[in-house]
């Protein structure tokens, strides 16, 4: 199974974000406990976003696509969002 860093960038409407919040974090948590999301958090910086740590199978894209359903991305408040393959070496997700 590969693991896969996924950045969000978000939209600078903090009521638009504060209205779906809820559910996105719903969404992650359904996420988690399947396993697919290990971990996710907002950055702390003034430029925002997250980042969410994933595992799956298939292309970048296909694991990506789970992510298609977020009601942050169906609200419009995730504006660009990008995957890459991270080979984690020392740490809780490592394989060694």
């Amino acid at each position: 199974m590969s693991i896969y860093a996924v950045t969000y960038l978000y939209a600078d409407d903090t009521a638009l974000k504060d209205r779906h919040r809820p559910e996105h974090r719903e969404f992650l948590g359904a996420l988690h406990a399947e396993g697919t999301l290990l971990a996710s958090g907002p950055y702390s910086d003034e430029d925002g976003g997250a980042l969410l740590i994933l595992q799956g199978e298939g292309t970048a894209a296909e694991v990506l696509s789970v992510l298609d359903p977020d009601p942050f991305r169906r609200e419009g408040v995730v504006l660009e969002r990008s995957i890459r393959p991270w080979n984690v070496v020392i740490g809780g997700f490592g394989t060694a």
